[in-house]
């Protein structure tokens, strides 16, 4: 993978305290796109991956809270069960883009 393609990155954190549990789930939502509250999909390039790092560390708690950060294979299928998080006819671009089915 070239040094500036972006990465399709599933970001989920457990927070303690609720004033830190907003601002995590503020700073995630100018990143990515929620999926549910506290799961984030994200694709981003290597600089930008650094940056949410530090952002998420600055206002973490590192002995209570845990944040995780994993990396997908572009190419996998996504398979959701229950209640969908997108509307029906919306589909994820691969530049994390919403569009609509039939309106490329």
């Amino acid at each position: 993978m070239s040094r500036n393609a972006p990465a399709d990155l599933l970001v989920c954190y457990d927070i303690r305290e609720p004033r830190r549990l907003v601002r995590i789930h503020r700073c995630m939502r100018r990143w990515g796109m929620p999926l549910q509250y506290s799961v984030f999909y994200c694709r981003l390039k290597k600089h930008e991956r650094q940056r949410l790092e530090n952002e998420l560390r600055d206002l973490m708690d590192e002995r209570v809270d845990d944040i995780r950060i994993y990396g997908l294979k572009s190419y996998a299928q996504i398979q959701f069960m229950g209640k969908k998080p997108l509307p029906d006819g919306l589909m994820v671009l691969g530049s994390s883009v919403l569009e609509r089915i039939g309106e490329r």
